[in-house]
């Protein structure tokens, strides 16, 4: 059986990840809790800031499933804010949210990977750190995203020749309750749902190396 970690699996897209990859039947080791009565999810709760708990956690996956086939890393923040208003405390903040959360799993998980010889890992992007013109407001958190591209490019090098592979997603605007609230009038023809995300990314799970 595949064996699948889904960080922040509680939340709306981690959640619909994670449920896709147990109906297809992965072994779902993640952050958080999903509901009641769902088998072959093993939820934890851990600070993916510290190095040390975050590596423990993927050695512990790593000696009960032998492997690990896919890492979907959802975690992360959001900080608004231009430069007259952006004190480094907020970057490292947010560096910390959404890098180090993400790079804290993506390393071992790596590690493993190329030691299997095969596996997929999955980094969730932004436009804001994908492009400078779209980080207007946002300017911590554009920057700790825009580390997730350079993490997957040089990634992707060191396994270069393998069947490891490593994807940045970069969604629209995510439709979630949560953002319908803070953007009631906004036009929602183009958000993608969380499914739809969810269904995204396993295209690339399943697809031959």
């Amino acid at each position: 059986m595949k064996s699948a970690i889904v960080t922040g699996a509680s939340g709306n897209l981690g959640k619909s990840v994670a449920l896709l990859l147990l109906k297809e039947g992965f072994i779902v080791s993640g952050t958080g809790q999903l509901p009641p009565g769902i088998t072959g999810y093993e939820g934890v709760k851990i600070d993916l800031s510290d190095e040390m708990a975050a590596g423990g956690w993927v050695q512990d996956i790593i000696n009960k499933h032998n492997t690990i086939d896919t890492a979907i890393l959802t975690v992360g923040g959001f900080a608004m804010g231009d430069i007259s208003s952006t004190t480094t405390a907020v970057i490292t903040e947010q560096v910390k949210l959404n890098f180090d959360t993400a790079y804290n799993i993506a390393r071992p998980v790596f590690t493993q990977m190329k030691k299997q010889g095969y596996g997929t890992i999955f980094l969730i992007g932004s436009q804001a750190g994908m492009e400078a013109r779209k980080n207007k407001g946002v300017l911590a958190y554009g920057l700790s995203k825009s580390l997730l591209f350079r993490l997957t490019d040089l990634m992707n090098q060191e396994a270069e020749g393998t069947a490891v592979k490593v994807f940045i997603v970069v969604p629209f605007i995510i439709d979630t309750p949560q953002n319908r609230s803070a953007m009631p009038d906004a036009d929602t023809s183009k958000w993608q749902t969380p499914e739809q995300i969810a269904g995204n990314i396993y295209e690339y799970i399943k697809a031959p190396s």
